[in-house]
């Protein structure tokens, strides 16, 4: 019997701030992590929650970090940057890796330990946030609907809300890529801009752009269609951006570029204020077709995308400490189905065609 149920990694974060908060309203036992002992010390304080100080590159640390709790929820991003040194260190202290990324770099590359985690009986979730809980969800519902479906496309958008430092500074690593589809199966990269399209999210109509998000690994995976997009509701001037970055590639992949726009991230507020939260809706939309022109269109609406995160990350955590493991690497909907996103207040789910 471990000492804490979880291990909570990158705690005072903007998001798993509102984590913290979700786990204590669960009455979960937990043991705040990070490199800021005096950002952990104060929320330490606030949640009354026991902290230990461990930084990414310290294994050791990690290790005997993780061997108190029976399973991790990292928050800490770019998850390019922590999410291997956090699962090796899952693997070596026999503790469940769950995390909050929406890096499709990072879904595809975790998948190598998939076996070692299956041989010791542990699970290896990426995605339990609204990236890509919802959107996983949306994309297995659609495939049981259509089970021969060879083409999905995905969308999504936000009323009210905003970015996080977290989203603006991952948003800003993969700034100068351009997008990704999957195509054939295989992840092929686009430029930014060649795709857009006009969604009907049902009470109104939003341009979309083609971006890669999470889905062009994790809804390959959950769902086997071969032909994935994934779309975000975006501003004309934003579309403008998107199609004047693939000129300036060379220099938005500069490392003090992104240095730059790092530090001025720092200077904005955490994140959206709760008010902002509570008001903001997330409203997901996907479309399935097979090679005989069959198609199936399915809409989603659920609470802000942070707030989403902050429950379907506890949710999780707790379904997996209390029910039979089924180990090894796993998207969300491909472990708990379809109807997993249904189980957040308030979220509808309508098939439209």
């Amino acid at each position: 019997m471990r000492e804490f149920q979880v291990v909570l990694y990158g705690s005072y974060g903007y998001t798993g701030e509102l984590i913290a908060q979700e786990c204590k309203l669960s009455n979960l036992t937990v043991l705040l992590a990070g490199r800021n002992e005096e950002k952990l010390k104060q929320q330490a304080t606030k949640y009354t929650f026991p902290y230990q100080v461990a930084d990414v590159s310290g294994h050791k640390t990690l290790v005997t970090v993780l061997r108190r709790a029976s399973l991790l929820i990292h928050c800490a991003g770019p998850f390019q940057y922590t999410a291997h040194q956090l699962v090796k260190a899952c693997l070596e202290a026999g503790t469940h890796y769950t995390d909050i990324s929406g890096e499709f770099e990072v879904f595809e590359s975790l998948t190598r330990y998939s076996d070692e985690a299956q041989a010791k009986q542990l699970v290896i979730m990426p995605g339990v946030g609204f990236d890509v809980v919802p959107s996983d969800c949306l994309a297995l519902h659609l495939k049981n609907r259509l089970p021969s479906a060879t083409h999905l496309q995905l969308a999504f958008t936000m009323g009210k809300g905003g970015l996080s430092r977290g989203t603006s500074k991952t948003m800003i690593e993969g700034m100068g890529n351009g997008s990704c589809i999957r195509e054939n199966g295989k992840i092929k990269s686009i430029a930014l801009g060649e795709k857009i399209m006009t969604v009907d999210f049902d009470s109104f109509r939003r341009t979309t752009l083609c971006i890669p998000w999470g889905d062009i690994s994790t809804a390959w995976r959950s769902t086997g269609i071969p032909n994935i997009e994934v779309y975000s509701g975006v501003s004309s001037s934003a579309i403008r951006g998107a199609k004047l970055s693939n000129y300036l590639g060379w220099l938005l992949r500069s490392r003090w570029v992104k240095n730059y726009l790092q530090k001025q991230v720092d200077k904005k507020p955490a994140g959206p204020s709760e008010q902002r939260r509570n008001e903001g809706r997330s409203y997901l939309w996907g479309k399935v077709w097979n090679e005989k022109g069959e198609e199936c269109t399915t809409r989603l609406e659920t609470i802000n995308g942070y707030s989403l995160t902050a429950k379907t990350a506890v949710l999780i955590a707790v379904k997996i400490l209390n029910a039979t493991i089924k180990a090894g690497y796993s998207t969300p909907a491909e472990y708990f189905g379809a109807d997993l996103i249904l189980e957040i207040e308030t979220t509808t789910r309508t098939d439209v065609n």
